[in-house]
């Protein structure tokens, strides 16, 4: 049993639901919820039973608007400092290296380090009335990260202008999905709805299958084309062995329903 100050966990049916939960502060990240969340995503990742995890965050005004920059700056410590623990920023999938599909809802203002959930996930779908904006450079910070991450999904010049705009525009929905930053729009009442629909479509494939594709995928980023395939072929040959790949070629000859096998808790 999980005794969180700062985000709501829930697994039921397969899904693991986070749900960021500082509404009051427009569910921005603070240390608390940074270590919360790599203790969800810990569980997540040697739960064999979780397929699948949504992210979405409390309320209908915000999704997550970034560092809580007044609880930084009553924090005189170091944004990185070696030699204290969990003082790094490790709050989504990728960076915690969970390769279980992460499917992220966004329901409302999705700003500066929330950006990073938008990056890091495997599927994002939005709430029409969500935007999307980044202040870093409007209180003298780097925007650096989230952009570096967004620029793998969407194009340079839309990613460049909101990150040095400073939040003096805000990219709604409706253009997020334009450029490719999300897949879908759907009304805000029926956004968790969808995000649910989503995940238990996924729960009918392989899940070892799913997590080694997403590892594939993600891991090819690292590199060049060439190299990229060369790593994707070396998943695909670990993947080969296992029992997942000759019951869903039975199953698909019989015309049955195939059981398959529970994920690697490593994963």
């Amino acid at each position: 049993m999980h005794n969180f100050k700062t985000i709501l966990y829930d697994k039921s049916e397969g899904i693991a639901t986070v749900t960021l939960n500082r509404p009051e502060v427009l569910n921005a990240l603070n240390w608390v919820m940074n270590e919360e969340m790599q203790e969800a995503w810990a569980d997540i990742k040697k739960d064999p039973k979780i397929i699948v995890a949504i992210v979405t965050g409390a309320g209908d005004r915000a999704f997550c608007t970034g560092i809580d920059v007044k609880g930084m700056a009553a924090d005189s410590s170091p944004i990185r400092k070696a030699d204290e623990k969990h003082r790094d920023l490790y709050f989504t999938g990728i960076h915690n290296e969970c390769w279980k599909p992460i499917i992220t809802a966004i329901n409302g203002m999705a700003v500066g380090g929330g950006l990073h959930f938008v990056s890091d996930s495997d599927i994002v779908i939005a709430a029409d009335h969500a935007t999307f904006f980044d202040t870093h450079v409007k209180v003298g910070l780097v925007s650096g990260h989230e952009p570096i991450g967004l620029v793998r999904r969407m194009p340079f010049e839309a990613v460049m202008r909101m990150s040095l705009m400073g939040g003096q525009e805000r990219m709604s929905a409706q253009r997020a999905f334009e450029l490719g930053m999300i897949s879908e729009v759907v009304p805000k009442d029926r956004l968790m709805a969808r995000a649910r629909e989503l995940a238990k479509m996924l729960l009918a494939n392989s899940p070892q299958s799913m997590i080694d594709s997403k590892k594939a995928i993600w891991g090819s980023l690292n590199y060049g084309r060439e190299e990229g395939m060369e790593y994707g072929w070396k998943v695909i040959g670990e993947h080969n062995v296992h029992q997942d790949v000759r019951e869903g070629s039975l199953a698909f000859v019989e015309r049955r329903k195939p059981v398959w096998a529970p994920p690697k808790t490593d994963n």
